[in-house]
């Protein structure tokens, strides 16, 4: 658990855009300093700046694409060299794929695998031992609503967020006596680039979303209050508990009307 923010660091992955901005301008106004990581500089380079201008905040900025192979260790090791201490760990960066069997792009999906479960597991790993062993720190892994159901036409994420929630909690089990704090936050649909990015472009004009101002504060508070997961929005805890009592069946053939691919028009 974090017992003061400032004069600390905080590492965010994911950080140029969305959720991942919306934690580094929260903690900076906090008085954490930070490393941003992403594949944008020019997004970082000009979030750095903004931070120090308005906050003071002292900022490492790393590019990578997490989603490579060896990047989580390029990361660590990184950090390490530039003499940072890592307080809190914020694992952010992920995304999805929307498409039907036919069309998916099984190296798209295995991109999203390395970087939704394979990086988040990597780095977890990497921080949360050294934070053990010191009884201080947190770390705070992006799930989503989707962890408590299966979604048709995007089997991958809504798994790849199931497993970040599950691998979180048993986590929070183990570090909780040793003053530190593991929890997953599950937003919701969000109004970030999540959906364009996804394949699915005006998905917001069409359904209710929440602001990443109120994901974040949703995420800060659970970790604050040692808990093991929060979902953000009362409406969607709802739906969190309500699929745990419809059948399973139920569930999934119902989430097909969410994501179903528009037809595809004949080429004359």
């Amino acid at each position: 658990m974090i017992d003061e923010y400032s004069d600390r660091w905080a590492l965010i992955t994911g950080a140029s855009s969305g959720i991942g901005l919306e934690f580094a301008h929260r903690l900076a106004a906090r008085g954490m300093h930070l490393v941003l990581t992403a594949r944008r500089q020019e997004q970082l380079e000009e979030l750095s700046s903004e931070l120090l201008t308005r906050h003071g905040t002292k900022t490492e900025v790393i590019v990578l694409d997490l989603s490579e192979q060896e990047a989580p260790q390029q990361l660590y090791e990184e950090v390490k060299r530039r003499g940072v201490q890592v307080e809190l760990l914020i694992n952010n960066a992920g995304f999805s794929v929307v498409s039907d069997i036919a069309a998916t792009d099984r190296e798209r999906v295995m991109q999203m695998v390395r970087l939704n479960m394979g990086a988040l597991t990597e780095l977890t790993y990497f921080y949360l031992p050294e934070m053990m062993e010191r009884g201080h720190g947190a770390i705070i892994n992006i799930a989503s609503v989707a962890a408590f159901q299966p979604v048709a036409y995007m089997s991958s994420y809504a798994a790849s967020k199931s497993y970040v929630l599950h691998f979180s909690e048993g986590l929070w089990a183990e570090a909780r006596d040793k003053g530190v704090t593991v929890s997953a936050l599950c937003p919701g649909t969000t109004q970030t680039e999540f959906f364009d990015v996804a394949g699915v472009e005006g998905w917001l004009k069409k359904h209710r979303f929440q602001t990443v101002d109120q994901v974040v504060k949703t995420g800060i508070k659970a970790m604050e209050k040692k808990r093991q997961y929060s979902v953000s929005g009362w409406g969607n805890y709802f739906l969190s508990l309500l699929v745990r009592i419809a059948t399973r069946r139920t569930v999934v053939v119902e989430s097909m009307k969410y994501f179903r691919p528009k037809p595809q028009k004949e080429k004359k």
